[in-house]
């Protein structure tokens, strides 16, 4: 992502004013502004660790000198009583950057742990884990970033980095070829390479959009489509486009869409449902 730097200093800055405001008291009441410290990051449930990059980032944004022991990098598996990482910062920057960190690697551990769960079911399958824009606002740079951590593919980042027609945008506009003809008018008007996806709702669907957008369509999202329905369209779309399946796809039911060979499977869950892992920034007596 170009941009990517940049959305993350935005969100940590705006994240640690939220927390701060006009100040941390309870550290300013009672440790001395030069004090220097270390303080070690414990895990206490047994996981997928997501998270370490984006906490040394948070760290040295407050404090460029702050220095960093890793212990265990993204994307490992990590064990009750293990320790992640030291870091050694002043006192100041530990305590007030420690939620932020916390809020940051659990929901990021628990997002890449549920992802892992249905990268692992698939393999041997030609299908991959899409995520999708079921995120936190204001959240999102992290929550795809554990995503890709637990080894799911990122889909577009938000509504700027790809045309997606949706069913809303279909109707409104009168129908599908109507809509695509649109698009790609616009794509070679304004924005030059944009992809265009279009969710399809019935095999009436795919076959009118399969007429219209050969050559201007990358992805077709079958939506709501049962793994036999899958079965039936992916012979009409043939090789010109890449597949999405789309609604109603979780851990129970995946391996019946991947069997089916379609290219992708976007899964909401993997962050809307993921559940925050238990860890803890604790002080080190040295």
């Amino acid at each position: 992502m170009k941009n990517f730097d940049a959305l993350f200093e935005k969100l940590v800055k705006d994240a640690l004013q939220e927390d701060i405001g006009t100040g941390d008291h309870s550290t300013l009441c009672c440790i001395p502004p030069t004090e220097t410290g270390t303080a070690v990051l414990k895990i206490k449930e047994d996981g997928v660790l997501a998270g370490v990059e984006a906490a040394e980032r948070i760290f040295k944004l407050v404090e460029p000198d702050a220095v960093f022991r890793l212990f265990k990098k993204d994307g490992d598996i990590m064990r009750n009583g293990e320790i992640a990482f030291e870091v050694d910062a002043h006192v100041h920057t530990i305590l007030q950057c420690e939620r932020l960190v916390l809020n940051c690697m659990q929901r990021m551990s628990g997002i890449a742990g549920l992802t892992r769960q249905y990268t692992e079911k698939l393999q041997g399958y030609h299908t991959k884990v899409l995520d999708t824009r079921k995120t936190t606002p204001n959240f999102r740079l992290f929550e795809k970033w554990a995503v890709a951590i637990g080894g799911g593919v990122n889909h577009r980042f938000a509504l700027y980095d790809m045309i997606m027609l949706k069913d809303n945008h279909v109707d409104y506009c009168g129908g599908i070829t109507k809509a695509v003809e649109k698009a790609w008018q616009y794509v070679q008007d304004k924005a030059p390479g944009l992809l265009i996806e279009v969710e399809t709702r019935s095999l009436g669907d795919v076959k009118e959009l399969v007429a219209c957008g050969k050559g201007k369509v990358f992805r077709i999202m079958l939506d709501n489509f049962t793994p036999d329905m899958i079965a039936d369209a992916l012979p009409m779309i043939g090789k010109d486009f890449e597949t999405e399946a789309s609604g109603g796809i979780n851990l129970t039911n995946l391996l019946e869409y991947a069997k089916t060979g379609v290219d992708f499977v976007s899964v909401g869950a993997l962050i809307h449902q993921a559940k925050s892992v238990d860890l803890s920034l604790k002080a080190m007596k040295r």
